[in-house]
């Protein structure tokens, strides 16, 4: 670690939920819970930056009485602490179409998010009726992946990440994490180099390069780990809390 990482102080906590956060039961610990409460206490911003949309991460926030931004959709939505929309960036529907026929045509399972509901391997009628925040892609064999997720590149439309090494989350171009915190940060009137960053997978990996302090869980993908200024326990071992722990109120 860096002297001056170690040096600046961390104003607000931005941590993934799936595989960083929660543990594989999908639940807070407790030690995570008050290790947030604990940071919250001391005036540190926690924010949840997750994959996930409002209708899947909010009853979380509530429970751990976040009174802070929420990143949503991997930055596609980013909500204020009244939970009133901020900023919104939308995937094309026609874009959304064109995937939904790659995972017909190589038989894959998929998800996608629109404003109003998480569709699951199924569509609806009409999707240009709709507005779109991702598209995910589930696929077991690595060979099929690898084939769309160079497809998806070439389209050069998208911004392209995973929350586990089975799937391909879809954003639109420049929409990550990271840039999500960066607004939040600018409406808060902090620097990046105040963010500690917690996350496992390629879609915390812009964010955990840019926050001044970026921590992997011991669960991460290599590739997030590599990238990391410290690599915390696993999300069966309260890796949030031993991090806030380490580096924020010192405990």
């Amino acid at each position: 670690m860096e002297k001056d990482k170690m040096e600046k102080p961390i104003k607000l906590i931005a941590l993934d939920m799936d595989g960083t956060l929660l543990n594989s039961k999908g639940e807070i610990t407790e030690a995570n819970r008050q290790a947030i409460k604990a940071a919250q206490d001391r005036g540190i911003f926690v924010v949840l930056s997750t994959g996930r949309s409002l209708l899947t991460c909010r009853e979380h926030a509530d429970a751990l009485e976040l009174s802070s931004y929420l990143v949503t959709v991997n930055g596609s939505e980013i909500w204020d602490d009244k939970r009133e929309l901020v900023e919104r960036n939308l995937v094309k529907s026609e874009l959304v179409e064109w995937m939904w026929n790659l995972t017909r045509e190589h038989k894959t399972n998929f998800w996608a998010i629109s404003t109003e509901q998480n569709w699951r391997d199924e569509m609806p009628e009409d999707i240009h009726t709709l507005e779109w925040l991702k598209f995910g892609f589930n696929i077991d064999d690595d060979e099929t992946r690898e084939l769309i997720l160079r497809e998806l590149e070439v389209k050069g439309e998208f911004e392209l990440s995973n929350s586990t090494l089975k799937n391909i989350e879809v954003n639109p171009a420049g929409i990550n994490k990271a840039n999500g915190l960066k607004i939040v940060c600018n409406r808060l009137g902090i620097a990046m180099e105040n963010v500690m960053a917690v996350g496992d997978s390629l879609n915390d990996l812009a964010m955990i390069k840019e926050a001044g302090l970026g921590v992997a869980m011991g669960n991460a993908q290599e590739k997030v780990k590599k990238a990391a200024d410290w690599v915390t326990t696993t999300n069966e071992e309260d890796g949030v809390a031993n991090a806030i722990h380490r580096w924020v109120i010192q405990l």
